[in-house]
């Protein structure tokens, strides 16, 4: 690859290469090569992120909530509570100042929900020509309670909990552009994954990540490389909702690549599983909760279908959808 086109950014085969081949060749700090959705710093968690999206505002959600869910969320599933939060605008010129306003209040709304504190930030407003939209960056500082992203801890045997059926922000945002001439609308799943995991038992937790860019089949394949162990999934325990799987299937797409913004795949000892399955169910955003396949020794991610045949998920490639998050 001797330019940066954008299957680089969509979170999938090509991100993951762009990351080993560019940016961990050059920057080799020991905390980079875990991956992880965020660094450990003595006994803190921090992460980074950047959103940008079309359109801005969507069904049960807009950039603001994205951008304080997706920080907290990193910081949530790496094991911490999230605590505080940078905040920079990057602004075209001409953006409506009561758009601007909107996004920022529902930026409130969501760090106030987790108890987050936006504590600095920086603006820049730039040539309409070279961006249409408003972009977001952030950082995130949170106290660990047990660090969940640590690939050693990994068992063959566990068990794999997936917090919610999946894909819908993908579909949502796709369907919320008004290209595809459909009726109706998809809700998409951003959230605050905090007010879940505060429910569980850390104890029972043994690794913890985001599902977005890429969705399941993505995360999976990256846990793969780093544990060399693999995932079976099975079709049938699998949760879409039936407006997303209609959706997927009318456009080709596979479910277990598409994003999510309030989803996290969390494994757990084979003996604990049932018990943390309840937990989540009963936690806010934890009704579609399920328990998706568990640890294998080959390092492969395999998916077991309905009709008891074998086929590879890999690691997604290519431009999986128009920008999502």
């Amino acid at each position: 690859m001797s330019i940066i086109d954008l299957t680089c950014g969509s979170g999938g085969r090509n991100t993951h290469q762009l990351i080993v081949d560019v940016i961990l060749k050059n920057l080799n700090y020991p905390e980079l090569f875990n991956m992880g959705d965020a660094a450990y710093i003595g006994n803190f968690a921090f992460t980074t992120d950047s959103f940008v999206v079309t359109p801005e505002f969507f069904p049960n959600c807009d950039i603001g909530k994205l951008a304080v869910c997706g920080t907290s969320n990193d910081l949530t599933v790496a094991g911490a509570r999230p605590e505080f939060m940078s905040l920079s605008l990057i602004i075209p010129e001409g953006y409506k100042k009561e758009n601007l306003e909107k996004i920022i209040k529902s930026v409130r709304t969501s760090a106030d929900e987790v108890n987050v504190q936006v504590v600095c930030g920086d603006t820049k407003v730039v040539d309409n020509m070279s961006l249409k939209s408003i972009i977001i960056n952030t950082a995130g500082i949170g106290k660990i309670i047990k660090k969940l992203n640590d690939y050693n801890a990994i068992e063959v045997g566990d068990k794999i909990i997936i917090t919610s059926d999946i894909a819908r922000h993908g579909m949502a945002i796709l369907l919320a552009r008004g290209e595809l001439q459909f009726n109706g609308s998809i809700e998409s799943d951003c959230c605050h994954l905090y007010n879940l995991f505060k429910c569980l038992d850390y104890n029972c937790l043994n690794f913890a990540r985001d599902a977005t860019r890429g969705g399941i089949a993505a995360v999976l394949n990256e846990i793969s490389e780093k544990c060399r162990k693999g995932f079976l999934l099975y079709e049938e325990d699998i949760v879409v909702k039936n407006e997303v799987k209609y959706l997927c299937e009318m456009l080709g797409f596979d479910p277990l690549t598409v994003a999510n913004e309030g989803v996290s795949v969390i494994i757990v000892k084979r003996d604990k599983v049932e018990d943390v399955l309840k937990l989540v169910k009963k936690c806010n955003y934890g009704d579609n909760a399920f328990i998706a396949g568990e640890v294998i020794e080959r390092q492969v991610v395999m998916l077991k279908t309905i009709y008891g045949g074998l086929r590879n998920v890999e690691m997604p490639s290519g431009l999986l959808l128009p920008r999502i998050c």
